[in-house]
């Protein structure tokens, strides 16, 4: 299954001097030779945006969607959308999907007319991928420049290259080699995120991700409460850590709503236990922030509104987040 979002993968000249979606999953099928050989395919375009643009709401009804149709007639799924927000996608539907069948996102860093285009090329891997035997029980993945990477560690670390998606913390799962699926590591999976039949997530749990920088002060994250967040993402510096002046307001957010210490570097973990001065990691935990182990601002601020979403609250909530952090 093929499900188009849009991104510039579907893009061709059309706009006042610049690119703009045009092409549908079908089309974008049949420019790639010999793809519908690797599996039968069925494409849907629910929607042609740039990934910026994609409503959450609408990745968590994708999510919903796919879950129905991979424990029924399809072995994988494809997604195709642009690749702003990848890893924030795969992200989501790594935590919703359940099942061993796989699901790759995939897109394009240059339009199918700019010379070197990537798209064929990206399509015929992530299809590959979601075909093969060797992806079950891996979760969602970002199949790009002939990599696999896992959803909780993929980031795009740079704004041109079609070598731009990284896996900065762990490395990517394998690759496609001479139409060969290759994986050389398999992480565990986390129990997926159960969601109620309720009202949108954007409208039920907003969640503030906020980054600290060099004399930043405290009036964003005290404003938060009375803009109507429930919950909020901290991004500090270095290994997770504030200015000492930020404390306070850090200590009082936490006891307003769930509040996430994330780091604000690409790679490694936001620490627990090895800097106690003020302003830390241990003055920041010891005061009811949550940890984000190796998860990206962007990533736990999905998680932490997802399990909002579905209901959990106080320890329960702490454990839930911690069990899917890693």
């Amino acid at each position: 299954m093929i499900v188009l979002l849009g991104g510039t993968i579907t893009m061709t000249p059309g706009g006042p001097g610049g690119l703009v979606p045009t092409l549908s999953a079908a089309d974008l099928v049949a420019s790639v030779p010999g793809l519908d050989r690797l599996a039968r395919l069925e494409t849907v375009s629910p929607m042609r945006v740039a990934s910026a643009s994609i409503p959450v709401d609408a990745l968590v009804e994708l999510a919903a969607e796919l879950g129905r149709r991979l424990a029924g007639e399809f072995d994988g799924a494809v997604v195709i959308q642009g690749t702003d927000t990848i890893e924030e996608s795969a992200f989501l539907l790594d935590l919703l999907v359940p099942g061993d069948a796989p699901v790759v996102v995939t897109g394009a860093m240059r339009g199918p007319q700019t010379p070197g285009a990537d798209g064929p090329a990206n399509l015929l891997a992530a299809v590959s991928v979601a075909a093969a035997p060797a992806a079950r029980g891996l979760g969602a993945l970002a199949v790009l420049n002939d990599q696999i990477h896992a959803a909780r560690w993929v980031s795009k670390g740079h704004t041109a290259l079609p070598s731009a998606f990284v896996s900065p913390s762990a490395g990517p799962l394998g690759l496609v080699a001479e139409g060969r699926v290759l994986i050389h590591a398999r992480p565990s999976r986390f129990a997926p995120v159960v969601l109620p039949p309720q009202a949108p997530l954007h409208q039920d749990c907003p969640v503030a991700l906020v980054r600290m920088a060099l004399g930043d002060d405290d009036r964003m994250l005290r404003a938060l409460p009375s803009l109507g967040y429930r919950g909020a993402v901290v991004e500090a510096m270095g290994a997770g850590h504030v200015p000492a002046d930020v404390v306070p307001a850090c200590a009082w957010l936490a006891g307003q709503m769930p509040v996430v210490l994330a780091s604000r570097v690409a790679a490694g973990p936001a620490f627990t236990r090895t800097y106690a001065y003020p302003g830390s990691e241990v003055d920041l935990l010891g005061r009811g922030l949550i940890p984000a182990g190796s998860l990206s601002g962007p990533k736990a601020r999905l998680l932490l509104a997802l399990l909002l979403r579905s209901g959990l609250a106080g320890e329960a909530l702490v454990q839930a987040f911690g069990e899917r952090a890693g």
